[in-house]
């Protein structure tokens, strides 16, 4: 039985954070994962570092001090896909989705944090709930990945007409299971705020999502970028609300109004 679970990263300017991002993966409890790791061109020495990492790996023996034995093939399950032209982040996953050998698919971004038992436990909650789309709570951070004690709460369960007024689901957080949704939903369009656009299209096909209210997940965010994200954010959900999901103007008022009003309240 396939109980692999394909992490998926796309890797542009990841310099800073893509060995450390690795390191993570590699400290996981849960041992049955690849990592794939989708060079989207990026202009610094991402695809080096990956590559060297990848190299030391190898050269490692068997030693249990270096290398667990629940995971000694640790190094042949990172891959570096390497694009011929920079596509951005959503052909970036789409890309890794393509090549997933896993029966479960998890986004990750290289600069946010996993706790080691991040995939043990949303892979479980998962199963509890025979759902196929779960998430997971998670803590913003600092620059440096520091938690800041401000924690998103994961609601029990989400379905579209919710989610249209709220966005709760992290794409560092969330786990699915290719056995029960086809990975032609997972696909993400090549919007603005593709990740939001994805999770509404899965639920609007009818899945609901299951919210683990577990912070096991850091959001890194650069102080010096946050306002200038709040009027980002503000366009891009509007032009999700009408021309991705074809709301009308008063609806699209409506959610937005009550999409304004919680993360608001999740910030303060």
């Amino acid at each position: 039985m396939n109980e692999m679970v394909s992490i998926i990263v796309p890797v542009y300017r990841a310099a800073p954070y893509i060995a450390e991002t690795i390191e993570m993966v590699l400290r996981q409890t849960y041992r049955e994962w690849e990592l794939l790791l989708i060079d989207d061109c990026s202009p610094d020495n991402s695809a080096e570092i990956i590559q060297n990492m990848i190299e030391r790996l190898s050269a490692q023996t068997a030693d249990a001090r270096q290398i667990p034995r629940e995971c000694p093939d640790r190094a042949r399950r990172i891959r570096l896909i390497r694009k011929e032209r920079n596509e951005g982040a959503a052909r970036a996953r789409n890309t890794g989705l393509e090549l997933a050998k896993g029966r479960y698919i998890a986004f990750l971004d290289a600069d946010d944090i996993w706790l080691p038992e991040k995939l043990e436990k949303e892979l479980a909650f998962l199963r509890e709930k025979q759902a196929a789309f779960v998430f997971t709570a998670y803590e913003f951070g600092d620059e440096n990945a520091e938690g800041t004690g401000k924690i998103v709460k994961a609601p029990e369960k989400l379905t579209y007409r919710k989610a249209l007024s709220r966005t709760v689901i992290f794409t560092s957080t969330v786990l699915f299971d290719t056995e029960k949704m086809e990975k032609e939903l997972i696909r993400m369009p090549v919007v603005e705020s593709e990740d939001t656009a994805t999770w509404w299209k899965i639920l609007r096909s009818g899945h609901t999502a299951y919210g683990l209210d577990e912070p096991l997940v850091i959001y890194r965010r650069p102080a010096k970028s946050l306002s200038s994200n709040k009027f980002v954010a503000i366009r891009r959900i509007w032009n999700l609300y009408r021309r991705e999901e074809k709301l009308t103007i008063p609806v699209s008022a409506c959610c937005f109004c009550m999409w304004a009003l919680r993360a608001t309240i999740r910030r303060l």
